[in-house]
């Protein structure tokens, strides 16, 4: 009878699954770690601070990741899975609280790197927990879930490790921890007996957090700008940021998305979920990563915005470096999903690095207006180029 109690509320999700609003509540406080990220970086202003946010970034994301497959396999917005995840997501907010003190704690209060430890470790074990109990009486799927929870175990405990050493070495000592438990994660799920029940689910989820993130993006720049007196030159970078987010939004949703939804919903078993793991749990964090980091150059040109000076090569390198990314990533998708090349993406990637020296030496709005339009003209040309594939894949029906 305890058994049941606990188990209450919990049930095997169907093929026409979909994305429950408490989802998509769960998923803001990530997106708020996502734009703690974006300002850590900007405060730190320096390439080390950049990787400091980009093996953060990691962390959260990799955490997300698991949640995905948890709401794929069953309800996230009922029984003890809701309390569950309401569990991790107050745990979770504490990651994002205490990411501007993750690498020097402030004076005063408890000692930041060790909490954000902590709140992370205790995200991931309510993660396995829930995941053990949403198996159910599937034998293979506990197995699975209790044989790559020794992942999550090694890479928690170099987090903490990490966090009570400190200093210096603290960041080496996470992105260890990261690199190990996304190979574990890896190496223990090859061929193993994960469960992909819905595709629909799995690939409305991921496109729901890219656009949560593309806003975050928009939010954190209209803070940025929020904080000068209004001008011309303050709303001529506002509207061009958010016309790079536009274009970065244009990229992925027009029929890429679409099309990645139709594929993976057409295979089943282990090559649908290998599929699922590879070009959406992994490659996705490109995604993730290159809007946060073009975010941080929008942020850069916006606080310089009425300057005539050089925007220099900080807010070049993200500005240019976090959309190429974004750009690559969106390639590597597109190969892992469809096993064709998209040489647009990776030309007009290989294009934004090239420019970066120029964009260095260029006032911070004549900057953006590059990257800008360098992002408008690659929508333009694959929505003429690729008018017949858009077609089709608007044709198709969507998944119920």
């Amino acid at each position: 009878m305890a058994k049941a109690n606990l188990l209450r509320g919990i049930r095997v999700s169907a093929e026409n699954h979909r994305v429950t609003t408490f989802e998509l509540f769960f998923d803001l406080v990530f997106v708020f770690a996502f734009t703690q990220v974006t300002v850590f970086m900007a405060t730190q202003h320096s390439a080390l601070g950049i990787l400091q946010g980009l093996v953060l970034l990691a962390l959260i994301w990799w955490s997300w990741v698991a949640y995905s497959w948890l709401a794929n396999q069953t309800h996230a917005d009922e029984g003890v899975v809701r309390i569950g995840m309401t569990v991790a997501m107050i745990a979770m907010f504490g990651v994002a609280l205490t990411i501007p003190e993750a690498f020097a704690d402030r004076t005063g209060g408890l000692f930041g790197p060790l909490v954000l430890a902590i709140c992370y470790v205790i995200v991931r074990l309510v993660h396995a927990t829930l995941y053990i109990l949403s198996a159910g009486d599937d034998v293979k799927l506990r197995r699975q879930v209790i044989r790559t929870s020794f992942a999550w175990v090694v890479g928690g405990g170099l987090v903490v490790v990490g966090a009570v050493i400190g200093g210096e070495y603290e960041v080496w000592w996470w992105l260890a921890a990261i690199i190990v438990d996304a190979l574990l994660t890896y190496a223990t799920s090859a061929g193993g007996d994960w469960r992909l029940h819905s595709p629909t689910h799995w690939a409305e989820r991921y496109g729901l957090i890219v656009i949560l993130a593309l806003g975050e993006s928009i939010v954190a720049i209209g803070f940025g700008a929020g904080a000068l007196p209004v001008s011309g030159p303050i709303l001529v970078g506002a509207a061009l940021g958010v016309l790079l987010s536009v274009g970065l939004w244009w990229l992925y949703f027009d029929w890429i998305a679409r099309a990645a939804e139709h594929i993976l919903g057409r295979l089943t078993g282990i090559v649908r979920v290998t599929l699922a793991n590879d070009g959406y749990g992994y490659l996705h964090y490109a995604l993730i990563a290159g809007v946060v980091i073009s975010a941080l150059g929008v942020k850069e040109v916006l606080g310089y915005a009425d300057s005539v000076d050089a925007l220099g090569w900080f807010g070049a390198a993200a500005l240019t470096g976090g959309t190429s990314l974004y750009l690559a990533g969106h390639g590597f998708f597109w190969r892992r999903v469809s096993g064709n090349w998209n040489l647009w993406r990776f030309a007009t990637a290989t294009l934004l690095l090239l420019l970066m020296p120029l964009v260095a030496l260029l006032p911070p709005l004549a900057a953006l207006g590059l990257v800008v339009a360098v992002v408008l003209t690659l929508v333009v040309i694959e929505t003429t180029r690729f008018a017949a594939q858009r077609a089709e894949v608007r044709q198709q029906p969507d998944a119920e």
